[in-house]
């Protein structure tokens, strides 16, 4: 049955779909009209009753609108920005200036599951201000003044602890983008979020729901300050910073560790076993929780007695036996000192060891300062992460050709960790997401033009593929006086084809092309005479769609909406003589496209015979008859806009 929303251009209905897989899983859950029968769940919780028990969960004010929030489907859209894209034709990255829950909606078809790595650098909670109103509508002038507009941009709202709900605002505004968030991330997928200790505690409770407590991977710890605070209240210098991560699914190893180093491995004594290193035995638990571990360990030969360590041995008596004999134990010549054993490189699984959770060494904050200041020349954001530590993250998580998304992108520092960690000619893509937040008038990027974080965001990552390139030329050049011309040569197009990987796309988030979505149903009129009224009001307001609007802002709105990426590729079809239809492709998928506002009877008649191939056009371009055949030859393949 037809509905309103089958002629809303909108993004996946996220609360759709999970209906259905209820639907599909336990049909006894609902009743013979359709309805979710929540009895039947609590049932299926606790058979013994339908009453609510207690149980632990977390709960905060706002939560439950949060979810809905993250779930509801949006009916805007992204418009390319071709004046303030780099190297377009030969990237893949993407950088989108908007608000990122309503972005992150938009993405949620055409890139679920396709995100390899997720860093993000939200707002701390610090009782100042912080962002994001999750009040997007179609009504531009009504969503910007509830955020408090100044020109282009938005003025951040407060968080004030006064509020009463200092936590639960922040918690809401990320418990939305996190859910959509995990949509995005391949089953193998990881996230880290870089936090304080504000919200440090409620952040691992909230990730334990979004993503499974069994997901947790670490907390890991960067040393984000080189000399202490002495201006502190309570006389604590706080250094450091903490990253939380998470996987989407705890089956695959998460990290890919730290190389071993294998250089300390020699063989001094000429052990037939081969190289070899020294190993710790010291146990890491008490006696009363591992008696069997602590004893006095003596060697068998000397008779010296070196006693037991505090938390005992690694292993038990009998396994230490066994080491003894195999002669794998290293004696020291005195009491005073420590028995260790020989660990063989031959006997070693794999040639990584754990990724510490102490990152960062000697990375500090100030050092993501510079990297801005050397780009721009002067101080043009405050406290931007350091691309070389988030570049020691992702490399931990992704290789050649995955993706890397930010949608609190800031200054842009996720962008130039991915074009640094690319310098080896591999091509991992990112997608920044930052909302057009003005920036301090009083400062120097606003007074050099930059009126927005977004402004920011973009310059950076404009300047890093310049930076980029130079470096490479300039090697190239240097190189030129040492090679042969054939060499020369090849040498070119290598540089050629590894500038391929800089650059990027600009999108916008923008009001809907289709007037239908500011169509408001009358709550007196039934289900049916309001989808009357909508097809009306599609056929006035509508009827200069493709005169009024510019088509390549259109095709990207629909295309996005069949899930589509950002990145699609289009040739004119010359076959058809009687309309204009574009084959419309990305690395999965393909359609044909028409935006013609009439579909010409030999253009159906096409579609008869070649019924293998998805055609989509716009529902006012069809009469009853051309569109009753389409949907009769070519069924699902076909799609009224």
């Amino acid at each position: 049955m037809e509905s309103i929303n089958d002629y809303m251009p909108l993004s996946n209905d996220w609360n759709k779909e999970r209906l259905q897989i209820l639907k599909q899983q336990f049909p006894d859950w609902f009743t013979s009209e359709g309805n979710l029968n929540i009895d039947e769940v609590k049932k299926a919780v606790n058979p013994d009753t339908v009453n609510e028990t207690e149980r632990y969960e977390f709960r905060w004010f706002g939560k439950s609108q949060a979810k809905r929030n993250a779930f509801t489907p949006s009916n805007a859209t992204l418009v390319y920005d071709e004046a303030r894209s780099v190297n377009p034709e030969n990237s893949e990255n993407l950088i989108i200036e908007g608000e990122n829950l309503e972005v992150l909606k938009l993405l949620s078809g055409s890139y679920r599951e396709k995100i390899k790595c997720i860093y993000i650098d939200p707002p701390y909670n610090t009782g100042k201000d912080f962002v994001y109103s999750d009040n997007f509508t179609q009504d531009k002038k009504g969503y910007w003044e509830d955020a408090e507009v100044i020109e282009n941009g938005v003025k951040i709202d407060t968080n004030a602890e006064t509020d009463g709900r200092y936590h639960s605002n922040w918690l809401n505004m990320m418990y939305s983008r996190l859910l959509i968030a995990r949509q995005l991330l391949r089953e193998d997928g990881v996230i880290f979020i870089s936090i304080d200790d504000n919200e440090i505690h409620h952040l691992g409770k909230l990730c334990n729901e979004v993503f499974g407590e069994e997901n947790f991977v670490a907390n890991f710890i960067w040393k984000s300050r080189q000399n202490k605070d002495n201006r502190t209240v309570t006389g604590a210098s706080i250094d450091h910073e903490y990253i939380i991560c998470y996987s989407k699914n705890n089956e695959s190893k998460a990290l890919k560790g730290s190389e071993r180093k294998v250089e300390q491995y020699t063989n001094p004594d000429l052990d037939p076993r081969g190289d070899w290193a020294s190993g710790n035995m010291v146990g890491i638990l008490p006696e009363n929780l591992r008696p069997n571990c602590h004893y006095d360990l003596i060697n068998p030969n000397t008779r010296i007695n070196y006693g037991k360590p505090k938390m005992g041995w690694r292993y038990d008596m009998k396994t230490m036996s066994r080491l003894i004999d195999e002669d794998r134990i290293l004696w020291p010549n005195s009491i005073e000192g420590r028995p260790r054993r020989k660990v063989f490189l031959n006997e070693l699984s794999d040639s990584f060891t754990g990724f510490s959770s102490i990152i960062g060494e000697n990375i500090f904050t100030r050092d993501g300062t510079k990297e801005v200041d050397d780009l721009f020349s002067y101080k043009a954001f405050d406290f931007p992460k350091p691309p070389s530590l988030i570049e020691e993250l992702i490399s931990q998580v992704t290789g050649e050709n995955d993706t890397i998304l930010d949608f609190f992108a800031g200054s842009g520092s996720t962008g130039q960790a991915v074009l640094e960690l690319n310098k080896d000619n591999e091509k991992r893509k990112f997608i920044l997401i930052q909302i057009p937040e003005v920036i301090d008038t009083k400062s120097e990027a606003y007074n050099d033009g930059y009126k927005k974080i977004s402004d920011i965001t973009i310059e950076r990552n404009k300047r890093v593929v310049t930076k980029i390139e130079n470096e490479k030329a300039e090697k190239a050049r240097k190189k030129e006086g040492e090679l042969q011309l054939n060499e020369v040569a090849e040498q070119f197009e290598n540089y050629t084809n590894q500038k391929s990987n800089l650059g990027f796309k600009v999108f916008k988030l923008q009001k809907s092309n289709f007037p239908r979505v500011e169509f408001a149903p009358d709550p007196e009129l039934s289900d049916a005479e309001n989808l009357a009224l909508l097809k009306k009001y599609i056929a006035d307001k509508e009827s200069q769609l493709v005169n009024a609007f510019n088509k390549e802002e259109l095709m990207t709105e629909i295309l996005l909406k069949n899930n589509f990426s950002l990145n699609y590729k289009t040739t004119v079809q010359t076959q058809f003589t009687k309309n204009e239809i574009i084959l419309a492709f990305d690395d999965e998928k393909e359609t044909l496209i028409c935006l013609d506002v009439s579909i010409d009877l030999d253009t159906v008649e096409y579609f008869k015979t070649n019924t293998e191939q998805k055609f989509i056009c716009l529902e006012r371009a069809l009469d009853t008859t051309k569109k009753y055949n389409l949907k009769h030859y070519l069924g699902d393949k076909f799609n009224a806009f």
